[in-house]
């Protein structure tokens, strides 16, 4: 495996190896940016940009900015902000009414919001967070519609839970992911999205055409910050 060398702000010199944390593909990734806080590299495979494995955060530090979201049952703007992954998904809960539909929402945090709307579609919804609600039995079974909203960016090794994800949908079903996507250099050099420090892994367009491609589905962009993967 090749051994990259960055050169810092610094005298040090940092050598390490490695392989892309979603693909794992080996010497393939180099350099992307850097700012006061981190280092980024950016696969040629996948095209996946990530935060550099010294730079990634403790559990304890996940947990503990987790813990200061506010998002409710109440917040009608966080409902609002969730419609943006209902409104793709209707059609197919819609098509599909005749049976009832199972789903899961990964990473839903310590309040299902998007679960409960889901459930009122008719769904017979299960949810996971390995913080919130670690209930292992859920990712035995297989789902319908899987949904990660705003937890994708988080996964610090992605080719784990994208694994996973392909296990867990049956067939013909719909992953619907919610996560900003990497343009290009320049925007991501000013772009707030990255400043969060639980925020390790930032998929493109090209690197879920990529993944689309190689796993067997139909990808589809209905909004900037959404994702509606269909398995064929």
């Amino acid at each position: 495996m090749k051994t990259i060398t960055f050169f810092f702000f610094s005298p040090f010199i940092i050598n390490f190896s490695m392989s892309c944390p979603l693909c794992q593909s080996a010497d393939t990734s180099s350099h992307y940016h850097t700012d006061k806080k981190r280092d980024y590299l950016q696969c040629s495979q996948c095209d996946l940009v990530y935060v550099s494995p010294e730079f990634l955060p403790s559990k304890q530090i996940e947990k503990r900015e987790y813990d200061l979201h506010e998002n409710s049952f109440e917040d009608e703007g966080y409902r609002t902000f969730l419609g943006k992954v209902l409104t793709p998904l209707t059609p197919f809960i819609e098509s599909a009414k005749s049976s009832e539909l199972v789903g899961l929402d990964f990473g839903c945090g310590p309040s299902p919001v998007l679960a409960s709307m889901l459930e009122q579609k008719g769904l017979k919804m299960s949810t996971y967070d390995p913080f919130y609600a670690n209930d292992q039995k859920a990712l035995e079974k297989k789902y319908d519609i899987v949904t990660c909203t705003e937890a994708i960016e988080h996964f610090h090794a992605p080719h784990t839970e994208w694994a996973l994800f392909n296990a867990l949908i049956d067939s013909s079903g719909v992953l619907a992911i919610m996560t900003k996507r990497v343009i290009d250099k320049a925007r991501f050099e000013n772009w707030h999205y990255k400043n969060d420090i639980t925020h390790v892994s930032f998929f493109s367009e090209t690197t879920f055409q990529y993944l689309a491609q190689r796993d067997g589905y139909d990808v589809d962009f209905p909004a900037n910050d959404v994702v509606i993967m269909r398995k064929r």
